[in-house]
């Protein structure tokens, strides 16, 4: 029997921290690690730490900085998520909280995926979203956070999946402050273009991000974020949700 030829994600990333003279660095923290692992990491610092003088994405740095450790440390080649993601957490002792996605391609062309939050991924075919990862929340506005301190959460309760891929997928990854302020249409629309335009990953993660700011100061446009608010009965408010915004995007290649 032919064994199937194992794909390759072509990665690349883009970061727009929302405007904060207190905070330049932002809340946000990601990783990409392509030659060995073919692994990515997003992370979001979880709001209201400042209120008591902690930089909200220190603890999301720290811990996307221990799962590069943590990658360094396995087999070539062979990546467990949630061991990354539980080593990455023991050693991260800096004080606040965040959401986590990692996400690795296997040999047998899956994406192995732990998720904790609502920072996640969705996966393109055709110019389809074919799937999206679930968001895991107490209530609106509300994700589930890895931490130390009373009420966060810890590694085991990370949700895990697979997702099989194909050759000329497409993976876009991100924070929150991507899928709050870009509904699927809009990214469908860029997608679309791809190949017509010749979009480097690059560019596509640029491009994303640019209007998913955009979308995140306009007042009177509707957006993912306004509708969830007005499903979750906030209020009939619209607009989008100023916030970090990190996008990774990955094609999938032979």
């Amino acid at each position: 029997m032919k064994r199937k030829r194992s794909l390759k994600m072509n990665l690349e990333s883009y970061y727009i921290p929302k405007q904060n003279i207190s905070n330049p660095k932002g809340e946000d923290a990601h990783f990409i690690h392509k030659a060995d692992y073919q692994t990515i990491g997003v992370a979001d610092g979880v709001g209201g730490w400042t209120q008591r003088g902690v930089d909200e994405g220190k603890y999301a740095r720290e811990l996307m900085k221990n799962c590069v450790l943590a990658l360094d440390s396995e087999n070539k080649g062979v990546v467990n998520p949630m061991m990354v993601l539980n080593e990455a957490y023991f050693k991260t002792k800096a004080p606040g909280s965040s959401t986590a996605c990692i996400i690795t391609l296997t040999r047998d062309n899956y994406l192995h995926v732990v998720n904790v939050g609502d920072s996640g991924f969705m996966l393109f075919r055709d110019g389809e979203m074919v799937y999206k990862s679930p968001i895991q929340q107490r209530g609106f506005n509300c994700p589930y956070q890895l931490g130390r301190s009373k009420g966060s959460d810890r590694p085991s309760s990370a949700e895990e999946l697979k997702v099989a891929v194909k050759e000329r997928d497409i993976l876009v990854v991100g924070t929150d402050g991507l899928f709050d302020n870009m509904f699927v249409s809009e990214m469908k629309e860029i997608i679309g273009n791809v190949e017509k335009e010749g979009l480097t990953p690059k560019e596509l993660a640029w491009t994303l991000a640019e209007l998913a700011s955009y979308n995140s100061l306009d007042k009177d446009g509707d957006t993912p974020f306004a509708q969830a608010k007005r499903f979750a009965g906030c209020g009939q408010d619209k607009g989008g949700k100023v916030d970090d915004i990190t996008v990774i995007v990955a094609y999938i290649v032979l």
